[in-house]
């Protein structure tokens, strides 16, 4: 499934399905969280914290691709991210964009 950020996609036609997105909360490990408040205290990058929104990335784009197709989607265009806190330890990440059908 062709995911792309950008509104057209060269060479190709397509008619508009509609809004497809795909959601992830995660958090970290009670160790991690240890070693990110000592981080804090320190300064520099919170490893730990940088993977686990790698990791919540990757599974909102799995996703936002498992339902584009569940629409019959051929791909998705205009896709972004959004993100946010819940709490202190949890990081929700929203991947969506427009579905779309290749005429």
């Amino acid at each position: 499934m062709l995911v792309t950020t950008t509104e057209k996609i060269p060479g190709k036609e397509y008619e508009i399905i509609g809004e497809v997105f795909g959601l992830t909360t995660q958090s970290k490990n009670v160790f991690k969280n240890i070693g990110a408040n000592l981080k804090n205290i320190v300064g520099g990058e919170i490893k730990a914290y940088t993977e686990m929104l790698e990791e919540s990335r990757e599974a909102a784009i799995n996703r936002l691709i498992e339902n584009a197709d569940k629409m019959g989607a051929d791909a998705v265009v205009m896709m972004r991210f959004d993100s946010g806190s819940i709490g202190q330890d949890m990081q929700s990440v929203a991947a969506y964009g427009t579905a779309v059908r290749f005429i």
